[in-house]
């Protein structure tokens, strides 16, 4: 619905023009998690999440003007390791503010890799975008080049 809503929003610009949209969720054991407020906020989360599986709900659509053509979900599931305080409080530091700008609190792409003994699914989904579907997308649609 978010992916949804942010698209809508920037196809009213232009309406002919393909918008692509997208947006993720966290959610361990039936609990979503948002973006964290602050570090502090990153910690607790971080903290609630070590040692247990979550699963990033990652969705993308495209639509032209009001009509949706194409969404895809995908469900990436990660397994934080269990760490130490001291571990958690030396990554805060060195991420800083980047903690509260992802709903993981961490980025897989840089320091926060170092939290997890399993990563399963599309590495772009994680991110924050299937990119393997919207690309076959976007291809069958002949926007992209086969």
């Amino acid at each position: 619905m978010l992916a949804e809503l942010k698209a809508r929003e920037v196809a009213r610009l232009d309406p002919d023009a393909l918008v692509i949209g997208a947006d993720q969720i966290l959610v361990c054991d039936d609990e979503w998690f948002d973006k964290p407020p602050d570090t502090e906020g990153a910690g607790a989360q971080l903290r609630a999440l070590r040692g247990r599986v979550h699963v990033l709900v990652t969705a993308v659509l495209c639509q032209t003007g009001g009509r949706r053509l194409w969404h895809h979900i995908a469900r990436p599931r990660l397994a934080m390791r269990w760490f130490s305080d001291a571990f958690l409080d030396a990554y805060l530091a060195a991420e800083g503010d980047k903690v509260i700008a992802t709903v993981g609190a961490y980025r897989l792409e840089s320091r926060g890799v170092q939290l997890f003994n399993r990563v399963e699914g599309e590495h772009a989904a994680v991110l924050g975008l299937p990119l393997l579907d919207l690309l076959g997308f976007l291809r069958q649609h002949g926007v992209l080049v086969t």
